[in-house]
């Protein structure tokens, strides 16, 4: 159901649910599948990227970084979606990631971001959303769309925060339609710099960290024809194709 309350990206969002909820929650202008049921964090770096001082410094650092290394977030040429498609970015954090993909699919087609975040997600909404692009809070474990939604699914730099990616990833390989593609981002390769400092410290962060045979592994297991991993400097991404 929707009314002249609902926000109008919502108005293409709801109908692709597999179950939308009979009133809908846009609470700062996304919409809350999670009602009051917070997310426990990770660990001590999301326990800081979900505070709303810690959500507001992520989107500065992601500037930084965008502008310092620009390789390190670009796409694979492969990926990139059609005109017209829909595409999920799980772990949108701030949205930019997001909105770009929104201009990139065009007025007809559908960006959503997905996170768990309300201090983000309510950044996201207040600068992002627009008739094609809107948020979602919702478990990125257990997608709340049918099979074969997605043209392509996104995840930059957010993969290696969540509990259980190896859920993940099965969720989003299931969401995606035959020939789409799956784009994932993650600074916490194995052997990586990041994961010797963890090693030395102990592992509080609450990060997981990605070995790319295994990810290639699973990914075949759930469906992927195509899998494509590869380090780029201190970052490893991960690309792979539903099968047809």
């Amino acid at each position: 159901m929707t009314d002249q309350s609902t926000p109008q990206v919502f108005t293409r969002v709801l109908p692709l649910l597999k179950s939308a909820p009979e009133e809908p929650v846009f609470e700062s202008g996304y919409l809350d599948l999670l009602g009051g049921h917070p997310e426990e964090p990770s660990g001590l770096i999301q326990s800081f990227w979900e505070s709303g001082l810690g959500s507001g410094f992520y989107d500065h650092v992601q500037s930084f970084a965008r502008r310092v290394s620009p390789a390190f977030y670009r796409l694979p040429a492969r990926t990139h979606p059609p005109l017209g498609g829909r595409v999920l970015d799980i772990g949108c954090g701030p949205g930019n990631v997001t909105a770009a993909l929104g201009r990139q699919v065009g007025s007809t087609g559908l960006a959503i971001g997905l996170d768990v975040s309300r201090p983000m997600l309510t950044r996201a909404a207040r600068t992002e959303t627009s008739d094609n692009v809107g948020f979602i809070r919702a478990d990125a474990r257990d997608l709340p769309f049918p099979d074969g939604t997605f043209d392509l699914v996104t995840s930059l730099a957010a993969l290696q925060l969540i509990p259980s990616p190896d859920d993940v990833l099965a969720a989003a390989c299931r969401v995606l339609a035959p020939g789409g593609w799956l784009a994932v981002m993650v600074p916490t390769p194995r052997g990586g710099l990041m994961h010797q400092a963890v090693r030395l410290v102990g592992d509080r962060a609450g990060l997981t960290f990605f070995g790319p045979d295994e990810v290639a592994e699973q990914l075949y297991a759930s469906g992927m024809r195509i899998v494509h991993t590869h380090r780029a400097g201190p970052v490893l991404w991960i690309s792979a194709q539903r099968s047809s």
